[in-house]
């Protein structure tokens, strides 16, 4: 990514954006595109922080300054910010610090939507500072286009991960056409934007798309379609003998012996209730009889930012310890948890398919669970196993050695995310997998 820097910012957070944007380095072995810091869209409000036109996508960075540094920020796009169990509260009664930052980058991406191509997404960083160790955002706000972080290069790869790209990059005259319109003096050639990743020729961006097939039409219907029928689960069965009206009892003579077979059809009887009593009171019905026949309904693809996810494996288990592995498993098997949910599913990011695993784990304190994701985010500290791998629902075990990851904690909740390629080799830092493990912090496991 290339930086120019333009007019000076307003915010102190404005250096560390600065110096998170040139972290990145020239080309696009990261993230590519031009960053124009201190950039003026709109002539009579104060510049943003940055402008950064990356080649699937257009951010609109604006910082917000923290009273304080803060190891937990709890921050809602609409709703109460919290510094480490504190109330913030900005001018007046705005109970949102970055109340007026939003509505600056609505007015801001409204004015750039003229001069975006139209195949390009436009996204917010809320940067605050001056620290914050751990930031959380609603799962319904990670599943928008806007992110709060604080401005370091992993964060902002994360979050650039994590948002939904063009289906296409832009080419070099679509960039520079864009960036003439913020910084007019910037002298960029067409090789300079082609090595941030900008495309060389339309032709070369719009072959990338797939063929797209034309839908059979359907015929309109005045009745409602119809819902298939509910296949109940097959159940197991035995026979019980019909009881019938009972005949009328013959007279027997006292001297006449009880023949055998009547003593045989009770006895048989007998041991037919006694069977099916312990059948009813064990719940074995499945169990005494051959395999049963399943019916699994075909899993619901979920889209999370732009990604669909499809479930392979899903459980909840009341203890942590035994699936974790590493520092993690020798903290939980020193403090526990209150239970634990773990999903394995699959995607498809940029053509590729890619596992994902996610674990939530519920702690008893608030305390606890920040301190058990401090440890899950210490590089080498072991993790949590992947379901699907342990009962083996994927076609090819994935490679988590090289994962992505991405971790959030919402209360006494810690999430944790793993995504790795099912087709090669994976890397933490593939831009592609970062995308997916952070769309992946919103998926749902369970429903």
């Amino acid at each position: 990514m290339r930086l120019i820097r333009l007019e000076r910012q307003p915010s102190r957070v404005a250096e560390d954006v600065r110096a998170a944007l040139a972290a990145l380095g020239r080309g696009d072995a990261f993230a590519g595109g031009i960053a124009l810091a201190g950039a003026r869209p709109l002539p009579d409000r104060p510049p943003v922080d940055a402008v950064v036109v990356l080649p699937r996508a257009v951010l609109v960075v604006i910082g917000v300054d923290l009273p304080d540094p803060a190891i937990r920020l709890e921050a809602p796009l609409a709703g109460q910010w919290k510094a480490d169990g504190w109330p913030l509260v900005a001018d007046g009664e705005v109970v949102n610090p970055a109340t007026e930052a939003l509505a600056l980058a609505d007015a801001v991406t409204e004015r750039l939507r003229a001069d975006v191509p139209d195949h390009l997404p436009i996204a917010t960083i809320i940067a605050v500072g001056p620290f914050a160790e751990r930031i959380e955002q609603p799962p319904a706000d990670l599943a928008g286009n806007v992110r709060v972080l604080f401005p370091t290069q992993n964060s902002l790869l994360a979050a650039i991960a994590s948002l939904t790209p063009a289906p296409w990059p832009c080419t070099p005259a679509q960039a520079r056409a864009l960036i003439a319109t913020l910084a007019p003096d910037s002298a960029l050639t067409g090789d300079a934007l082609a090595a941030e990743g900008f495309t060389a020729t339309e032709e070369s961006a719009t072959v990338k798309l797939p063929p797209v097939k034309p839908r059979p039409r359907r015929q309109r219907s005045a009745t409602p379609a119809a819902v298939p029928p509910i296949v109940p689960p097959a159940e197991v069965t035995m026979p019980v003998p019909r009881i019938s009206a009972a005949a009328p009892a013959r007279p027997v003579p006292a001297t006449r012996r009880v023949p055998w077979r009547p003593l045989a059809a009770i006895a048989v009887a007998l041991v037919l209730v006694v069977v099916v009593i312990l059948l009813t009171t064990t719940g074995g019905n499945d169990q005494v009889t051959a395999p049963p026949t399943t019916t699994a309904a075909t899993p619901v693809p979920q889209a999370v930012a732009g990604i669909e996810f499809t479930k392979r494996a899903a459980g909840t288990e009341r203890t942590c310890a035994g699936r974790a592995y590493g520092d993690l498993q020798a903290r939980l098997q020193a403090g526990g948890c209150a239970g634990m949910e773990r999903g394995s599913f699959e995607a498809t990011v940029d053509g590729r398919v890619v596992a994902v695993s996610v674990a939530v784990l519920t702690f008893g304190g608030d305390e606890q669970a920040a301190g058990f994701k401090q440890l899950a985010d210490t590089p080498g500290s072991g993790g949590i196993a992947d379901l699907a791998t342990e009962t083996r629902q994927w076609p090819r075990e994935p490679d988590l050695s090289g994962a992505a990851y991405q971790s959030a904690i919402s209360g006494r909740a810690v999430r944790l995310v793993l995504a790795a390629y099912l087709d090669g080799r994976s890397t933490p830092d593939d831009p592609a997998l970062l995308r997916a493990a952070g769309a992946a912090l919103g998926v749902r496991i369970s429903g």
